[in-house]
C-alpha cells in the first residue's frame, strides 16, 4: 500500500495533490511541525536518512525527494496521465518546468529565506544577488504563464504539481508578494478551482487557507 508521509506545510503537499489528481488509493499520515523550531518531529526525521519531507513508503520501499517520488508514482501508477510523451510538441516545456521547480525556483526562495534570517544590510551584495535571482525566476514564470494556461501548455502536468508549492505555501517561510505578476495570480486561481487540489490541501493542511493570492 502506498503511504504518503506528509509533513504539515511542506513540499510533501505535492505528493498528496498528485495522488488526488490520479485518483489513487493511498494512506495519508500527517505529521505536525515542532511549534518552536518549525522543523519536522523526530518520528518524521526517522523515516528517511535525509530526514526531510516528502517521504513515501510503498511496501518495503522508502523513497524521498519530491521529484523522484513524483516520477515514481506516475511511472508505477499514473498510466500515462499528467506527463507528456517525448513526441508531444510541448515535451521540452514539460521537462524544463518540471526541473525548474527544484533546480531554480525553490532554491532561490530557500536561499533568500536563510539570508533573511541573518539580518543583513539591504545593500549586502550576496543578499542583493539572491533577491535578483528570485526576481529573475519569478519573471520567467510570469512570462510563461502569460502564454500558456499551464507550464507544459494547455493541460496540467506534474510540472505544475512540482512548482505550485513554491508559489503558495513556501510564502509562509519567505513572504513575497505576487501583485507584480498577474499571470501567476490568474494561474493560481485556476489551480484553486481544481477539486483534486482542494481535496489535497484540506486533507494535508486543513488549518491552512491555500495562498492563492
Amino acid at each position: 500500500m502506498l503511504t504518503v508521509h506528509h509533513l504539515g506545510k511542506s513540499q510533501s503537499e505535492r505528493i498528496v495533490w498528485l495522488c488526488e489528481e490520479l485518483g489513487l488509493s493511498y494512506t495519508l499520515k500527517v505529521y505536525d511541525r515542532d511549534p518552536v523550531t518549525r522543523l519536522a518531529p523526530p518520528e518524521y526525521k526517522a523515516l528517511h536518512p535525509m530526514g526531510t519531507a516528502p517521504v513515501i513508503t510503498d511496501g518495503d520501499l522508502v523513497l524521498g525527494e519530491s521529484g523522484a517520488i513524483v516520477d515514481y508514482i506516475v511511472a508505477r501508477y499514473g498510466k500515462g496521465r499528467l506527463v507528456l510523451a517525448p513526441d508531444h510538441p510541448d515535451f521540452p516545456h514539460f521537462v524544463y518546468w518540471f526541473h525548474f521547480a527544484n533546480g531554480t525556483l525553490q532554491p532561490a526562495t530557500g536561499r533568500n529565506m536563510i539570508l533573511g534570517r541573518l539580518d543583513l544590510p539591504k545593500d549586502n551584495p550576496v543578499l542583493r544577488a539572491m533577491i535578483g535571482r528570485l526576481d529573475l525566476a519569478l519573471g520567467q514564470v510570469q512570462a510563461r504563464l502569460a502564454k500558456a494556461d499551464y507550464f507544459a501548455g494547455s493541460e496540467l502536468t506534474t510540472a505544475d504539481i512540482m512548482i505550485v508549492f513554491t508559489l503558495t505555501t513556501m510564502r509562509l517561510f519567505l513572504p513575497f508578494g505576487l501583485a507584480p505578476y498577474p499571470a501567476i495570480l490568474a494561474y493560481l486561481q485556476r489551480i484553486g478551482r481544481r477539486e483534486a487540489y482542494r481535496r489535497a490541501m484540506h486533507k494535508g493542511d486543513p488549518d491552512l487557507t491555500p495562498m492563492l493570492q
